[in-house]
């Protein structure tokens, strides 16, 4: 791929990570269930602009290390690995910029260690403190996860987050058909597969449009039953970007990746004694109009300055879906290399 790979040995874990250019550092974080890959648009880019840009495999993705216990996927752990890959390169800081689960590491890593990174760009999930993923009314974590998504969800079915934690039924029904199950995921909440669905923002309240949509799993049911399948890959996430996802999850499996939601509840509990401190980093926002966790953070977006003192703002990609740096390669470019200039 005309990129550089490399193993890093950080907080008991190895980290594989690729990287591009030289200059200031740019860590790349990813979310689920992606790799490293799905910033191959932004490390060439950033490396053309004079930066040094590494994007990382979380710890239980792609060939970084896996363990066997989940508590190795709470946020403490995940955080200390962004800020042991730093040392690991030889640098003192760098800006962080996560998508999906990669933001809220991203905003954490900034928030308990603004001596370390100088800027955080958060992408799709916005800032929210404690809760990590701020959803309708519970942006702050100001009720504690578990009991939250049970009431989110309604009677007799679970928040995807409840049934990614329980590591059960989630990975049969993906291990009968990663292909497909990967392909359906990525389609089902793209801008494409959100417009085909007729998905509208207007069209119900939010806990309405989130109990009938793919991210509610009625009881006995699988997640996948709710999914699109594309009869066409969009341009964007073609066959061969497919098979690069397969081919390593394969691999992988979903145990670890399922394993940072099933400690949110714990990680509610370790992140309470920062609950009152701002993020003071710059920081900015980058979300898309259908993407469910940008249109669910809205108070998060909303609030922002009550949580984080130096925010430098926010844009929403219209018709774009979740997977945006992918979707929408160089719009993501732009408003990320902007950010970056005023950083300097």
């Amino acid at each position: 791929d005309g990129f550089k790979h490399g193993y890093a040995c950080v907080n008991d874990a190895r980290l594989h990570y690729v990287e591009a250019g030289h200059g200031p550092l740019v860590v790349l974080l990813h979310g689920f269930p992606e790799l490293w890959y799905s910033w191959r648009h932004q490390l060439s880019f950033l490396a053309r602009h004079g930066y040094r840009a590494v994007a990382v495999d979380q710890r239980g993705y792609g060939r970084s290390s896996k363990f066997w216990r989940s508590e190795a996927y709470r946020i403490g752990p995940l955080v200390a690995d962004v800020v042991g890959l730093v040392k690991a390169l030889g640098e003192t800081q760098a800006v962080v910029v996560g998508h999906d689960w990669g933001a809220p590491v991203a905003w954490t890593s900034a928030w308990l260690h603004p001596e370390v990174f100088r800027g955080v760009m958060g992408m799709s999930v916005p800032f929210a403190g404690r809760a990590l993923i701020g959803l309708p009314g519970n942006p702050f974590g100001e009720r504690r996860p578990d009991e939250y998504h049970a009431e989110l969800a309604g009677p007799g079915q679970d928040f995807y987050q409840t049934y990614f934690g329980t590591l059960g039924p989630i990975i049969d029904e993906f291990e009968a058909d990663a292909r497909g199950w990967l392909r359906d995921i990525v389609y089902s909440v793209s801008g494409e597969g959100m417009l085909e669905a007729g998905f509208d923002i207007n069209a119900a309240d939010p806990v309405t449009l989130i109990r009938g949509s793919a991210l509610c799993i009625p009881h006995g049911t699988r997640m996948r039953e709710r999914f699109m399948t594309p009869k066409v890959m969009p341009g964007w996430f073609d066959e061969a970007d497919l098979e690069f996802f397969v081919r390593e999850y394969e691999r992988s499996g979903l145990a670890g990746p399922l394993s940072y939601y099933r400690n949110l509840d714990a990680d509610w509990h370790d992140l309470a004694p920062h609950a009152a401190r701002k993020l003071t980093v710059p920081s900015f926002f980058l979300g898309a109009e259908f993407d469910v966790a940008t249109w669910w953070g809205a108070e998060c977006i909303e609030r922002v300055h009550e949580v984080a003192s130096d925010y430098r703002g926010t844009v929403v990609f219209d018709r774009c879906g979740h997977w945006l740096q992918q979707e929408r390669p160089e719009d993501t470019n732009r408003v990320l290399l902007e950010f970056l200039r005023g950083l300097e």
